[in-house]
């Protein structure tokens, strides 16, 4: 009987920057078409995805301004370029739905996370809604109060 593999799990970038910048109004899973070379690197967990930002043209969606490093041992007989655009894998409906909205003036599509989801590797992308400035002091006021609140109610049990 073969051996089981045992797949890698969990996230491996996260774009905290997007949260911040953007109200998420929905969510989408895209697949990533890959090279090998990305793959390894991906596993060593070399991805960053602060600066990307989905792009919809000719009915394809394109993961721009993600930096996958290339690893030093991986890839020898090909130049790897860490920032090359990569193609989304959506279905047409979906694709659908991203064309539609981001005509809407305000509205962006934004690369969140790269994940494991069993031995494939999926990128988390949102339809989002751009923050004001007075947007983003709100949310951290109300993440602060939130923060001491949370404080109080634990020094409070420890005094008892």
């Amino acid at each position: 009987m073969a051996k089981q593999k045992k797949h890698p799990q969990g996230n491996i970038a996260q774009n905290k920057k997007a949260l911040h910048d953007y109200f998420i109004e929905q969510k989408f899973e895209a697949g990533l078409a890959l090279a090998g070379w990305e793959v390894k690197s991906l596993r060593a967990g070399k991805a960053q995805l602060v600066d990307s930002y989905v792009l919809l043209k000719d009915g394809e969606a394109w993961l721009l301004g993600s930096h996958i490093t290339p690893l030093t041992t991986a890839s020898t007989h090909v130049i790897a370029d860490p920032t090359r655009t990569r193609k989304l894998l959506l279905h047409k409906r979906e694709l659908g739905k991203l064309f539609g909205a981001v005509q809407q003036k305000g509205y962006a599509c934004v690369a969140l996370s790269l994940y494991w989801k069993k031995h494939l590797i999926k990128c988390e992308i949102a339809l989002a809604k751009g923050k004001k400035e007075y947007d983003k002091r709100d949310t951290e006021k109300v993440r602060d109060s939130d923060r001491e609140i949370q404080r109080a109610i634990r020094s409070k049990g420890k005094e008892d």
